[in-house]
């Protein structure tokens, strides 16, 4: 895919040791230093990006969260992609900030 694309992304983490939201801040703070536009919001992140990189973000971040702690993880994920046009946080966002 040559266009950039939105994806939202939830990370439910279980562990016996670790807060659930001590390990999303682990996903969350590998967001934000990937680079890519995103925006948090209160269920889920949504990240801006070519199909690819986000792609390789979502991986990263199950490796993250792993390694921080986490025994188990359900992950539910979205994707907006359009054929020929890039995708963008801010046509979706804009008139509510």
């Amino acid at each position: 895919m040559k266009n950039k694309i939105n994806l939202a992304i939830q990370v439910l983490p279980r562990s016996s040791s670790k807060g659930t939201y001590e390990l999303v801040d682990v996903a969350i703070e590998l967001i934000q230093k990937s680079g890519l536009k995103y925006r948090v919001c209160p269920f889920e992140t949504v990240i801006e990006g070519y199909y690819d990189e986000v792609m390789m973000l979502v991986k990263d971040i199950h490796e993250a969260v792993y390694a921080g702690g986490a025994e188990e993880m359900i992950t539910n994920i979205k994707i907006q992609t359009r054929y020929n046009q890039d995708v963008f946080i801010d046509d979706k966002m804009n008139k509510y900030d």
